[in-house]
């Protein structure tokens, strides 16, 4: 079986851009809402092909807050409001990381770092996308 990951790019830099892969087949993203202080979580996995897909496999938010309510078939366990998304992301993730909040934390079996630790942020838009590790040079 082929190595899976996720290549991490800045969109800023267009098609120039140098993607991070990151080995991985299962991990966590995780933030804390800017506005209600609310914890997230989304665990997602790359699932094998031609090309690599994303798949989001559960969430969990810590609460509610305005606007930001649970959908119907969460269960609340623990404080957390568990569900599986229905959103199906096979070409990835576009994430808004801003300089006035914090980081999203990615998580692995290994444990939980802010993503700066993977991918400088430019204060606009990191690519996530699965894929394959770039060819040996």
């Amino acid at each position: 079986m082929a190595l899976l990951g996720v290549c991490l790019a800045l969109a800023a830099a267009g098609p120039a851009a140098v993607p991070v892969f990151v080995p991985v087949e299962r991990f966590t993203l995780a933030w804390t809402h800017s506005i209600e202080k609310v914890r997230w979580e989304e665990d997602y996995a790359v699932v094998p092909g031609e090309p690599p897909t994303l798949k989001a496999l559960t969430a969990r938010v810590r609460g509610s807050a305005a606007g930001m309510e649970p959908p119907a078939d969460a269960v609340l366990r623990n404080g957390w409001y568990e569900y599986t998304p229905t959103t199906w992301s096979p070409d990835g993730l576009r994430l808004t990381r801003s300089v006035y909040t914090a980081d999203y934390d990615w998580c692995t079996a290994a444990g939980c770092a802010p993503m700066h630790q993977l991918l400088r942020s430019d204060g606009g838009i990191t690519l996530l996308t699965p894929c394959n590790p770039p060819p040996q040079r």
